[in-house]
């Protein structure tokens, strides 16, 4: 019987230098894939955040104007009305706004829905707000009622760029419309 002496230096196995540059060049190629979703991934998140900050903004001013004042008898008007598309709403005449310790007189600015050019707590956010008669002109939406207005809320914030850098592609805006009615 032969014995057979087993060297492990002649039998040892492992990869070929062929074998290892083809896996560095996957391995390469991965991480440059990698690195190039990465900054789209963010920016999607960055976009989500800013348009739901955005609604949330526009949400909160509907609320507001949604709870303003507005009865017929005495006339008591907080909620206004816009002259044109670019004005903040005022009291319209023959009408006067109280609204807490805060009185406003025919023609004045409604102090709660101003525009802001930067929203409190939330730089880089813009906000503005009409309020359209849905009594005059074509109404609103086909509804033709002086006892309904529509309000609507723009905001406007700076969206990033796939790189995640703040201000690169520019301004972006929302817009949210409620109608409201009188009290």
């Amino acid at each position: 019987m032969s014995m057979h002496i087993h060297n492990r230096l002649t039998d040892a196995r492992g990869f070929t230098i062929a074998e290892v540059l083809i896996a560095s060049v996957i391995i390469t190629l991965a991480f440059v894939a990698l690195a190039t979703v990465v900054p789209i991934a963010g920016y999607g998140v960055q976009e989500g955040y800013q348009v739901s900050t955005a609604t949330f903004l526009a949400d909160q001013k509907l609320e507001q104007s949604k709870n303003l004042p507005w009865v017929g008898s005495p006339a008591n008007d907080c909620v206004g009305i816009s002259a044109s598309s670019t004005a903040a709403p005022t009291v319209p005449g023959g009408s006067s706004c109280t609204n807490g310790g805060t009185n406003i007189a025919a023609g004045g600015a409604v102090t709660w829905l101003a525009d802001e050019a930067s929203v409190t707590n939330f730089p880089g956010y813009s906000r503005s707000v009409r309020v359209t008669d849905c009594g005059t002109g074509g109404g609103c939406a086909g509804v033709t009622d002086s006892g309904m207005r529509l309000v609507t809320v723009t905001v406007t914030y700076t969206q990033g760029n796939a790189t995640g850098t703040v201000g690169t592609t520019g301004p972006k805006s929302i817009q949210v419309q409620m109608v409201v009615s009188q009290r």
